[in-house]
């Protein structure tokens, strides 16, 4: 029975050193394109908030043009009231952009800091 009973020893540098790399290597790839996806969302809100300005601007020019007076400024609300949305959500994700940068940089940091760890344990 005692032969069935493993001794678990601490684990060595090397299985150390591949721990923290499997680590980075499972977390990096996903932030990286985590943050690739929020840039492209925000690049897509720039380029609506610019849409939505110039029919905003467009808007105004036809009813300056009509002869008959149409009532355009319900939909010009409408349109300033989505170019707000847009902005504050373009300001979420470039929080959430500035967090996951943030938090790339301490997976780096910390893996880096492990690995001269694991160097300078494995030469002592």
């Amino acid at each position: 029975m005692a032969d069935d009973i493993a001794v678990m020893s601490p684990p060595d540098a090397t299985s150390r050193e591949a721990l923290s790399e499997g680590l980075l290597n499972l977390f990096k790839p996903a932030i990286q394109e985590l943050d690739s996806k929020v840039h492209n969302v925000r690049q897509s809100q720039v380029e609506l908030r610019t849409q939505i300005d110039a029919l905003t601007e467009d808007l105004h020019k036809l009813q300056e043009l009509q002869e008959i007076p149409l009532d355009l400024e319900p939909y010009v609300k409408k349109l300033m009231n989505s170019r707000r949305r847009i902005m504050l959500v373009n300001n979420i994700l470039q929080n959430a952009q500035e967090r996951l940068g943030r938090l790339h940089q301490s997976v780096t940091k910390e893996t880096a800091k492990r690995k001269a760890l694991l160097d300078a344990s494995s030469k002592s």
